[in-house]
């Protein structure tokens, strides 16, 4: 039988878990060394991309930052989460707000570390980088669309760090010759943004009494819950763009398939957001959309399948 001060530390341990939403951890790990094998330096090994140093502290270093985001985010989202998750409220408030700050810049000041041994652009990338979540979860996420906006652009935003190092080992002289390369890089990251930004207003629908009383200046407050569906709908048909050129301009493998399938299940989205009214429906809409984009995550695989059924050739293992 565990005492009572063990349970407790056990209680806090997945309090923190909660707060630093370390489920979502394993899944940016995994998006960032997919894209980096797949979609940002394809002509390398496999192999020298997993076992490149520098490239594993860029994405322990995106980890840590992302989890210290969501504690400060958490820290001063506390009231409003009372209201619009008051289970997970409750769970995350066996870690004191005293000890939330603590480890958010413990984290902090290992990111910093951990850039500044790669290089000081890591060390300036990163610590911009921790600045604007700390800026937008103080004042901007209160502001209509352009907390959207920034929330969409930071969590898209790691994975440019992996470029900038990929790209900084190129020289300049030789960078046209990774234009079209570059195209399906951004046209990926648009399609992830517009998801993400849609997400985004789908979560302000579905949070509105907690945003309301709290005084968030949220689209569906100040503009009304109409017009943020038809923005919501807007951006779903913007992601037909992306898509257009990832499929027929550029060759992303077997991925057109998650592609066609997100194109349908965006339309599926749509018709269901028409008739969505309730707290339950759109936090059912933004299970849809978090699916697309974990899917998305491992159908990045699907760009050269060859590297899961003929490994050994394509990692050039003797």
């Amino acid at each position: 039988m565990l005492s009572r001060a063990n349970k407790l530390v056990i209680k806090k341990i997945i309090s923190l878990f909660s707060v630093v939403r370390g489920y979502n951890i394993p899944i940016i790990i995994l998006a960032q060394y997919l894209s980096a094998i797949f979609i940002l330096a394809p002509e390398k090994r496999a192999l020298n991309v997993l076992f490149d140093f520098h490239l594993f502290i860029l994405v322990f270093a995106s980890s840590l930052a992302i989890a210290s985001g969501y504690i400060i985010n958490n820290f001063y989202d506390s009231q409003k989460d009372l209201i619009n998750r008051p289970n997970k409220s409750m769970l995350d408030r066996f870690v004191s707000q005293k000890t939330k700050l603590s480890v958010y810049f413990s984290l902090n000041f290992i990111v910093a570390l951990m850039a500044l041994f790669v290089s000081w652009r890591a060390f300036l990338f990163f610590s911009v980088y921790i600045f604007l979540i700390w800026l937008y979860s103080h004042k901007i996420k209160k502001q209509p669309f352009i907390g959207n906006l920034m929330s969409a652009f930071l969590a898209v935003l790691p994975f440019f760090a992996i470029l900038l190092y990929y790209y900084n080992q190129i020289p300049f002289e030789e960078i046209e010759n990774y234009s079209s390369q570059l195209a399906v890089i951004f046209a990926h990251a648009s399609f992830l943004f517009l998801l993400l930004l849609i997400r985004e207003m789908i979560k302000d629908l579905e949070n509105l009494k907690g945003d309301l009383a709290n005084n968030y200046k949220t689209i569906p407050i100040v503009y009304g819950e109409n017009t943020a569906k038809k923005i919501i709908t807007a951006l779903a048909l913007c992601t037909v763009i992306p898509v257009y050129i990832l499929i027929e301009i550029y060759d992303v493998g077997y991925m057109d398939i998650y592609f066609y399938g997100c194109l349908i299940v965006l339309i599926f989205f749509l018709l269901s957001l028409q008739k969505a009214s309730s707290k339950e429906a759109f936090l059912k809409l933004h299970n849809l959309l978090k699916f697309l984009i974990v899917a998305g995550v491992f159908c990045i695989v699907l760009i050269n399948p060859e590297v899961l059924w003929n490994g050994k050739r394509l990692l050039q293992l003797p």
